[in-house]
């Protein structure tokens, strides 16, 4: 076998489990396969999207090639290193809340988009009540519960410790981290041959020679490196509320829809954690991308609408306290579909893209790094069928 040197370009969720999976594949040797993964934040791994989402895994997600073989992986990692202790895997339930509050509510700005993360799922069936164990939303304010997936069929991980857990996983086995900005993708021949790139705290572009395969998952800031990708970020921000230890805080999931004192409507995702805090997100705005994950800005407004719009309607949440006001960027496909995973051959033969997974990256990772980590290393990917993801379906140009 002949020696390879892969770069992955990107430390978020799909870099860091692609790492994990390339040095469990079998035909990963360290003797002859070097992997190097490249982060440009000078704070480490997960500082965009993956370390402040929600954590949704789901047997309903889109699109379907990744989706069945991703949700069995996230088990299989869960039980293989300890996913419950370590990074907060479990089942939850799933289901649509709606009600009034019986204060205003903050619906946001006209440039407000949908993170369409209910398309996937049946509409279920309405209840007058809530489910008996649902105490931390007030009975009384609502109007109808439906239960919008079966048992098993959704759990939940705390995305930056499994996101970084990837990363400790993959360092175990030989791979190389780095702090850095890769600026450009060298090749010769039609072919990768190196990067070129400037460390966090120098000046200076430094080159990697002998690199046979670069992987490039970077999110929204893909297109710094491959314009040709119909890559766009799309910003949403979210609060963590630690609860009080006394307060009983069932593990559900829960999309709701707001009707507040002025008949504005917001609909807000609300996750409980098993770590005794909750997660809430609102929808997405069109904000500009930042030139990095570091320079991403939390609207204050935004973020305690966010928080206003979940405490209107449980009194739990409004006693706990806000211990993070956060931002991210999603990346999304600008011609719609996605993700984009394969080859780009139409640029450089070892390009390899997977990026625009919108608001499943997180629950899509193992999937997509399975399927990489064979279509590297073996030249096709086995476990899942990607022509209908592939580079050239988005742009000629790949």
């Amino acid at each position: 076998m002949s020696r390879r040197h892969i770069v992955i370009v990107g430390g978020g969720i799909i870099g860091c489990t692609t790492a994990y999976y390339l040095t469990r594949h079998p035909e990963f040797d360290p003797s002859n396969v070097t992997v190097t993964l490249i982060e440009t934040s000078a704070r480490g791994a997960a500082q965009g999207a993956s370390g402040k989402a929600g954590g949704l895994v789901a047997k309903w997600a889109y699109p379907h090639e990744i989706v069945g073989i991703s949700f069995d992986e996230h088990v299989k990692l869960a039980e293989e290193h300890g996913g419950r202790e370590r990074w907060g895997w479990r089942y939850v339930a799933t289901g649509s809340w709606e009600g009034r509050s019986e204060r205003e509510v903050k619906p946001g700005h006209s440039g407000q988009k949908s993170l369409e993360k209910k398309l996937g799922l049946d509409k279920g069936r309405k209840l007058k009540g809530l489910p008996d164990d649902l105490l931390w939303v007030e009975e009384s304010l609502t109007k109808s519960y439906s239960s919008m997936a079966p048992d098993g069929a959704t759990a939940q991980v705390h995305p930056y410790l499994f996101t970084t857990s990837m990363l400790e996983l993959a360092k175990e086995k030989g791979v190389a981290f780095e702090s850095g900005t890769v600026t450009s993708i060298v090749q010769d021949g039609g072919r990768v041959t190196a990067i070129e790139w400037i460390p966090v705290g120098e000046s200076t572009t430094q080159t990697i020679q002998g690199v046979t395969d670069v992987i490039l998952c970077a999110g929204a800031w893909s297109t710094k490196l491959v314009p040709a990708l119909p890559i766009q970020g799309t910003r949403a921000h979210s609060v963590v509320i630690r609860t009080r230890p006394d307060a009983l805080i069932a593990p559900y999931v829960l999309f709701t829809e707001i009707t507040g004192t002025g008949n504005d409507v917001v609909s807000p995702e609300i996750y409980a954690r098993p770590d005794g805090t909750v997660y809430a997100c609102g929808p997405g705005d069109d904000s500009p991308l930042p030139d990095s994950v570091d320079d991403v800005a939390v609207d204050d407004v935004a973020a305690e609408n966010v928080w206003r719009n979940v405490t209107s309607i449980s009194e739990e949440l409004m006693e706990g306290t806000v211990e993070v006001k956060q931002a991210c960027f999603l990346p999304v496909s600008s011609i719609g579909g996605g993700p984009i995973i394969g080859e780009a051959e139409g640029i450089a033969k070892g390009l390899f893209v997977a990026t625009g997974h919108t608001c499943w990256g997180i629950s899509n990772a193992p999937g997509t790094a399975k399927a990489v980590a064979e279509l590297v290393l073996e030249g096709k990917a086995r476990c899942v069928d990607l022509r209908k993801l592939h580079p050239s379906k988005f742009s000629r140009h790949l």
